[in-house]
């Protein structure tokens, strides 16, 4: 691989030798009809393709060739290298800053790209990895099995934490060149305060993002394993409602939210976080399924058998009949293969919000939106008897 560098930058070296030859040969044929700024711009295109095509070293070695060539040749007195016009200095230093910077910039360009080309043949051979290890597996219904968490698990892996991990090395990376110090002249970044706030804005964000996905692996595996633990108490439906709405507010900003409860809902023993989760759930798929300016409805009505029947109504393009139980599976969001215009995610939320709604003893279901457009999710909660509310009050004093 070093011998192999080296070539190539001897190339380079010879490339940026020859470029600068043959424009200065080319420019003094036109004489006394070329100035010193067309000749600075045609070197700083030499500059350019070499710094593009074989790295920063050939290029700032292009660009020292670059600078003795346009004070020789194009900057009076011609045939020396001194200058005597002092704007003809100005001339020179601009002409040596942006040679410079010009083929540091192209340089990190390339770098840049050789590195992403580098992670994506990386992604790639770990992917061939897992595919031949789950090949292996002896019976089809575990392989079968096995290819759908594998594609999940690969969705999740290179969209939901590739990406903000991405985002926030680059906002750091960013950051930091601020304290760097000089090199080959070139200064260090300086940002202006509005862009780091913005910087940091992204690193927040995309650390509260990388935090949800994780909590919400984590609430998975508790409601898998049967441990998640619930505390229940006597509560307000509207309470309930009002949490949900203002946490997805963010979400939800760009429709209008309409609220129909009835005058007179019963309490409802229930683990108010959890259900509250439920409902905010629903919520950010409504906003992320149908069209801005649309209406989201949410419905809390007292059902038969002692339940509260809580709904949220979108105007989005609504869920086929033979998918309405499958989505509530979970990462079959994120294994349905083909469809790249659809908003991304993993699938794990509404599979949470079933094991949530289960774990009180109550359902989750789908049905048509009431003027045969969109879709309307709807979950129940039982109200608990007067018994165990006499038992909660009893706890409550002691």
């Amino acid at each position: 691989m070093a011998p192999k560098l080296f070539g190539r930058s001897l190339v380079g070296y010879g490339a940026g030798l020859f470029g600068i030859a043959a424009a200065t040969g080319l420019l003094k044929l036109f004489g006394a009809r070329v100035n010193p700024t067309t000749a600075a711009l045609v070197f700083l295109l030499v500059v350019l393709f070499v710094a593009t095509a074989w790295g920063s070293r050939p290029a700032v070695f292009t660009s020292l060739l670059g600078v003795i060539s346009f004070n020789f040749f194009f900057l009076p007195p011609f045939g020396t290298l001194r200058i005597s016009d002092p704007d003809n200095w100005i001339a020179f230093i601009a002409f040596i800053i942006t040679a410079l910077t010009a083929g540091r910039l192209s340089a990190r360009a390339e770098r840049r790209a050789g590195e992403a080309e580098i992670a994506r043949a990386e992604i790639e051979r770990v992917y061939r990895e897992l595919q031949e290890t789950f090949e292996r597996a002896s019976e089809a219904k575990a392989l079968k099995q096995s290819e759908q968490l594998k594609s999940a698990l690969l969705d999740a892996v290179t969209h939901d934490l590739r990406t903000p991990l991405t985002s926030i090395k680059a906002s750091v990376t960013t950051l930091l060149e601020e304290f760097e110090t000089k090199v080959d002249s070139e200064e260090p970044i300086r940002l202006e305060p509005d862009a780091r706030k913005e910087m940091l804005v992204v690193i927040n964000e995309e650390a509260d993002r990388l935090n949800h996905f994780i909590e919400d692996l984590m609430e998975l595996a508790q409601l898998k394993a049967g441990e998640m633990q619930l505390r229940k108490h006597w509560g307000s439906v509207e309470e309930i409602v009002t949490a949900a709405l203002t946490r997805a507010a963010p979400r939800t900003r760009e429709h209008k939210v309409e609220i129909v409860l009835d005058d007179e809902l019963p309490s409802v023993r229930v683990d108010e976080r959890a259900v509250a989760e439920v409902l905010y759930t629903l919520l950010e798929n409504a906003a992320k399924y149908s069209p801005r300016g649309s209406a989201i409805r949410v419905t809390a009505t007292t059902g038969d058998n002692g339940t509260v029947n809580v709904s949220v109504e979108d105007e989005g393009p609504g869920i086929p009949v033979d998918l309405r139980e499958r989505v509530f599976d979970k990462f079959f969001r994120a294994m349905q293969a083909g469809n790249t215009n659809q908003p991304s995610g993993t699938g794990m939320g509404l599979a949470i919000a079933r094991g949530i709604t289960e774990a009180h003893e109550g359902r989750i279901w789908i049905e048509s939106a009431g003027d045969g457009h969109g879709a309307c999710v709807v979950f129940t909660l039982p109200i608990g008897d007067e018994d165990t509310r006499a038992d909660s009050e009893a706890d409550a004093d002691q």
